[in-house]
Order: C-alpha cells, then structure tokens, then sequence
C-alpha cells in the first residue's frame, strides 16, 4: 500500500508543472471545478425548485417564457426555471460521471494488469472477451439492459462501465507486457515475491499514472453516455439531468422555438465533456515522453 501511496503522490505532484505550464489546462481544471461546484451547492444556489410550475401574477403559467431578469434562462413548456434544471442537472451528471469512471478504471486496469502479467491461455481469453466488448454497440445494449433492470441511475452507471472499461484494459495491458520483463520485477521474483505482490505491489504503481490519465476520459465517457440515455428517455425519471431536459425539450417540439431550453443543458454538456478531454490530455504528457520534447 505504501508504494502506492508514493506512486499517487509523485503523480499528482508532477501533474502540477503541466497544468500550470498548459493555459488550456488550467482553464479546463477551472471550468471542471466549477461544474463540481454546481453539482455539490446546486440546492443551496438554485433560484427556484427546479421540478416546480411558475405561475405568473394574473395566475397563468409560465410557459415559455423568453430569458429575462427573473429567469435568466427562461422557462419550460410546464413553466419550470431552465436556469435551475441546468444547475440541478450538474449533480447527475457529475456523479454519474465519476462514479462510472472510477468503475471503468478499476476493471480495465485489474483485466489489463492480469492479461499482461500471466499471458497465454489467460490472455487469450481476457483480450477475446476485450474484443467482444469493443464489438457491441454501446447505446443498443444500454437501451436493452436498462429496459430489462428498469430505469435508474445504478442500471445506467451498469451499463456505462459493463462495456467502457475496453479500453483502458487493453492499453494497460500492453504497458505490463513492457514492464514485466524489466530487472526489478525480476529480481522480485528472485526474492521470492508472488503473483499478488508483483503485481500489486511491484506492477500496478508503474500503471497508475496511465491509469488515473483514463480517469479523465472516463468522467468524458460516463457523461457522454449519460447525456445520450437520458435524451432518449431512459434517464432517471426522479432526477433532473442534462440529457433529460434536452429530451423533454425534442417531446414537446421546441429544439427550434425554444432555445434558451436546449442551448444551457447542451453548452453544459460541451464544457464538461471538452474540460475533461483536455485535462487527460494535458496528464498524458506524464506518461508519454515524446510529448514532453514538443
């Protein structure tokens, strides 16, 4: 645990010098924080309950009301403040996006860890069942799964990181094949250190960097899909979410007429999404030596 420990907090310490040296980063960690922020303070800040008819002073709804000073963002066809839905809808996304990255990190890296390790019939058989999942369609199985579980925020984070956990297995795989033959895990092994040890102890704190970096990709990956389920009507029908708003936006026919509800969840989405493309792109430098010489 200690050489874990050590391993995360040169990482993360290095990971220091390229946000700083890279503008785009630093405004991208920036703009991640601030959606963190609205996903953590979004009850407190939100100006009106974001599931709750507005009714105006002669007793008619709200409805579609344009942006303006009471509602910054305007309304919904139900007279609901957009403003706050987009604020509220930064929770799910955010949770869902972190909650499915972590889970699509810990596979992938476990699968690719004792692919690259053992080899051979062990291998074969978990880069088969690697090649399988990169050969179903995400958002067809989504779609069944969720309608065989039923609706809810746990059966989409199970979808998510029942196939999105592809690619950091195969890419972490590879990096053991590499570090596996190298002296140290060697002389490990001359020491008399198992299967567990080396690779836990010996192996895994090399891949934590490359396995943090898909951390980032992960959130992108969780959100994404999130935002895509949830604007074809499978989101959690209890909690207000990005995707949802855009979907409720496409039902009652104003993509078009009213884009002060469709432009706030879509922008959210593309800030989100574009910040964590960018920080793993910027903690890639760490585990790519030809990109430090650019």
């Amino acid at each position: 645990m200690k050489s874990y420990f050590q391993a995360t907090y040169k990482f993360l310490l290095g990971a220091v010098r390229p946000l700083l040296e890279d503008k785009v980063g630093l405004v991208a960690c920036f703009l991640l924080a601030f959606f963190i922020f609205l996903a953590l303070a979004g009850p407190l800040i939100a100006p009106y309950p974001p599931g709750e008819s507005i009714y105006l002073k002669d007793g008619s709804l709200a409805r579609l009301l344009a942006p303006s000073s009471e509602h910054w963002f305007g309304t919904t066809n139900m007279g609901q403040d957009v403003l706050s839905q987009t604020i509220i809808g930064a929770r799910i996304a955010i949770f869902i996006g972190f909650i499915s990255a972590i889970f699509i990190v810990i596979i992938g890296t476990n699968i690719g860890l004792v692919s690259g390790y053992f080899g051979k019939y062990v291998d074969d058989f978990l880069m088969r069942l690697t090649d399988v999942a990169y050969g179903i369609p995400f958002f067809p199985f989504a779609i069944i799964l969720i309608s065989l579980l039923g609706v809810g925020t746990a059966n989409i984070i199970l979808a998510i990181t029942t196939l999105l956990w592809r690619t950091s297995a195969r890419v972490i795989r590879s990096q053991v094949l590499s570090l596996k033959e190298r002296p140290f895990v060697s002389a490990a092994k001359v020491a008399g250190a198992g299967h567990f040890r080396l690779l836990y102890i010996h192996i895994a704190p090399n891949v934590l960097p490359l396995a943090l970096l898909y951390v980032a990709f992960g959130v992108a990956w969780g959100i994404l899909a999130e935002a895509g389920l949830g604007f074809l009507g499978l989101g959690d029908p209890e909690a207000i979410s990005w995707g949802q708003m855009l979907y409720f936006a496409f039902r009652a026919g104003a993509m078009r007429t009213a884009w002060w509800w469709v432009v706030p969840p879509g922008v959210s989405i593309i800030l989100v999404v574009a910040s964590c493309y960018i920080i793993g792109r910027t903690f890639e430098v760490l585990t790519n030596p030809k990109l430090r010489k650019r």
